[in-house]
């Protein structure tokens, strides 16, 4: 059964999905329960026993919290019953900026903390010297070469700071609570925004989705996904579910 592209939890109205997941759970060892079309609390139960059992894709615990996301469906269900989207749909703006990016993977820091000919460069686009934080100046400055390519205006908020690039953008922003709910709202090109304090946060670009997690290019990162890293990562780990602000669409 194909993933319904919404978080599956205590008090769903469609009992085909609830009696397609009652049998599964019954399947695989985590009953018994009665297949009836209920998502009450013995079903909740026995996907947090579920959960408890197994791990993601890439070998991480799952959450236990009784709801069935991408995640926990596709490890029931199995991975070809969960959305994948890697190629953008068309030539667009941010798709060829996506592209930019992939092209500076690899590109490190030198000479100390966010410091560097390419770091400096991307600092610059922003009005920034060597020294600040990095990575929304490294997707404006992807956004600014593919803009010039195409004479067109950069849309992107001119900023170093990831908040306010949140904040006062203009175009689809998709929050982070929706594509939680909605993983197909979620699309390559995209720009994905974290919040960590009232003043900090993180932000990449989606390169493509496989179910509840994104593979991201990013700027002042590292292997671990870290905010102050030291140069342009691919990411493939990244959890739908921990993007807190959401994703812009230009």
């Amino acid at each position: 059964m194909k993933y319904p592209g919404r978080v599956i939890k205590q008090k769903e109205t469609n009992k085909t999905i609830v009696k397609a997941v009652q049998k599964q759970l019954n399947i695989v060892g985590c009953g018994p329960i009665d297949v009836d079309g209920d998502y009450g609390k013995n079903t909740a139960n026995a996907i947090k026993l579920f959960q408890a059992r197994n791990a993601d894709q890439h070998g991480d615990p799952l959450a236990i919290d009784g709801k069935i996301g991408p995640i926990t469906w596709a490890i029931l269900f199995g991975q070809s019953t969960v959305p994948t989207l890697s190629t953008p749909p068309k030539k667009t703006l941010n798709n060829r900026a996506l592209e930019i990016a992939i092209s500076q993977i690899g590109v490190r820091e030198q000479g100390g903390a966010n410091r560097g000919p390419q770091v400096k460069a991307y600092l610059k686009s922003v009005g920034l010297n060597e020294g600040f934080a990095w990575c929304a100046a490294f997707l404006y400055w992807c956004y600014e070469q593919a803009a010039e390519e195409r004479n067109v205006h950069n849309p992107l908020v001119k900023t170093g700071g990831v908040l306010k690039s949140w904040n006062e953008a203009v175009c689809k922003k998709i929050k982070g609570r929706d594509a939680i709910n909605n993983p197909a709202l979620v699309k390559p090109g995209q720009i994905f925004c974290m919040k960590f304090s009232a003043t900090t946060g993180h932000t990449g670009i989606v390169k493509s989705i496989e179910g509840g997690f994104l593979t991201t290019i990013e700027g002042n990162s590292n292997n671990g996904g870290s905010r102050e890293g030291v140069g342009v990562f691919e990411l493939k780990k990244r959890k739908i579910k921990d993007i807190n602000l959401g994703f812009l669409e230009y």
